[in-house]
């Protein structure tokens, strides 16, 4: 199992307002942008972008990532032999397959294993 990358998370109000100043920090336009539940998110360099209205994206404010892996399954196998414990999921999403675990130093994060098409699409 290997982290194929990590995301620095950030609340926005608007992603067509936000992106632009992004745009200009990466030097690219988006990798993804999707819809998911009543939020929208973008994926440009190494932060996702979340806009949405307070119910439907306050629930994440308080967990780390996404972290974006090539097998979720083992992920789920090695943590939880470690001690962490799942809080949601696995689930699967416009992106892929994702679950949240509480590890036991009391972080709460979002692991993602993309589909191939994102995949692909991301990293080439």
């Amino acid at each position: 199992m290997r982290i194929l990358k990590t995301y620095a998370r950030l609340f926005v109000d608007d992603l067509d307002v936000a992106l632009p100043i992004y745009e200009e920090i990466v030097g690219t336009p988006p990798d993804l942008r999707v819809g998911f539940e009543a939020a929208e998110l973008a994926a440009i360099g190494d932060f996702l972008l979340i806009a949405g209205p307070p119910e439907a994206v306050d629930r994440y404010r308080s967990t780390v990532g996404p972290v974006i892996v090539d097998d979720l399954d083992e992920l789920l196998a090695r943590l939880t032999a470690a001690g962490a414990r799942i809080t949601g999921g696995p689930h699967t999403g416009p992106t892929g397959r994702f679950a949240y675990l509480d590890h036991p130093d009391g972080a709460n994060v979002e692991y993602v294993e993309w589909a191939a098409s994102i995949r692909a699409r991301v990293l080439g």
